[in-house]
């Protein structure tokens, strides 16, 4: 009967430390993980409906959720930076936290836009971001091979009737992009679109009205380690406009773009010699086309549904340390290098 009892209690003991195990172990694919979206980013909900990562990205036992009753069995929840900040939304630090749930901090914006992130020192385990160094990195655009080879783009250059344009909506004096443009458009006339000059451009119209450019200001409102936003990956790549970046470093977008595809500001001692090579450029056909050949071997993938971010968590779960937390959010947050 005492060997019976002894056998019963180690067995339950067993039993328990494999519990304990698991509770800290890697994710185990046999089983569906919960990504639990707090709140929708901006307010724009979308359908989590159905198996939605298997269905859209191909990636199995990846269930998304909003609804705030699947906290307990939330595998990670995920926050939105912009709401926190703005108040309209608040961390559940009033529930318990289940052990082993994980929290990810999620901003696709530049550092000087993300607000203050101190009172959220020792409360995240993940983050979610365009940077290279995020735990889950979501840039706003990415190259895929094409799986054939395109044409030559040479045929394209004879509908090109303005040599630089510029859309922009949100102007600001002090930014390094404004000081830049406006040197540039004292040598050269740039052809600028947007709410600034009372010229929006609708969905539809963008990219026809500035593939008739040369050239494309791809500039960021922000100059940021990785900040390499649609201005790039949409406006002009998708346009066949040369992108004219300023931004990340010139090696951020050596390491993200096609070779010799876009020109960096930084290149340039100074605002008159891009100028004058500009113009230069837009009259040697053949050295203009050169920028554009990656378009024979590459395409432009475009990352912008909040849904492909939450499934890429469960793609890459168990790549990621089990025992993060960020202690001081907004220093890495901050950071200007690798």
């Amino acid at each position: 009967m005492k060997r019976c009892l002894l056998l019963s209690f180690l067995c339950i003991l067993s039993l328990t430390n494999v519990t304990v195990m698991l509770q800290d172990h890697p994710f185990s694919s046999s089983r569906n993980m919960t990504i639990l979206l707090w709140h929708y980013p901006f307010g724009e909900s979308v359908s989590l409906n159905g198996d939605v990562c298997w269905d859209m990205y191909h990636i199995p036992h990846c269930r998304l959720v909003d609804q705030h009753s699947m906290f307990s069995s939330a595998d990670v929840v995920v926050f939105h930076n912009r709401e926190l900040i703005q108040g309209s939304q608040k961390l559940p630090t009033d529930q318990p936290r289940p052990r082993g749930q994980r929290w990810a901090w999620m901003s696709l914006e530049a550092p000087p836009h993300n607000g203050n992130l101190h009172p959220f020192a020792n409360i995240f385990n993940i983050t979610i971001s365009y940077r290279r160094d995020a735990d889950i990195t979501v840039p706003y655009g990415e190259l895929l091979p094409k799986e054939d080879e395109g044409r030559l783009v040479e045929d394209n250059l004879q509908e090109k009737t303005t040599l630089i344009c510029w859309v922009v909506s949100n102007y600001k004096s002090h930014h390094k992009r404004s000081q830049v443009y406006s040197q540039l458009n004292a040598i050269v006339p740039v052809k600028v679109y947007g709410r600034w000059t009372k010229t929006p451009l609708s969905s539809s119209a963008l990219l026809p009205t500035i593939s008739h450019c040369y050239f494309y200001l791809a500039f960021e409102n922000s100059v940021s380690k990785d900040y390499i936003t649609e201005k790039l990956w949409y406006n002009a790549y998708e346009s066949g406009a040369v992108p004219v970046v300023l931004g990340a470093p010139l090696s951020d977008y050596k390491a993200v773009a096609p070779p010799h595809s876009f020109i960096h500001v930084d290149e340039f001692a100074s605002v008159r010699e891009l100028a004058n090579y500009l113009q230069e450029l837009a009259k040697d056909k053949k050295r203009y086309a050169e920028y554009l050949t990656w378009k024979q071997h590459w395409k432009v993938k475009q990352n912008s549904d909040v849904r492909e971010r939450l499934c890429k968590i469960c793609a890459e779960f168990n790549s990621l340390p089990q025992h993060k937390v960020y202690s001081d959010l907004e220093a890495w947050d901050k950071t200007t290098s690798a």
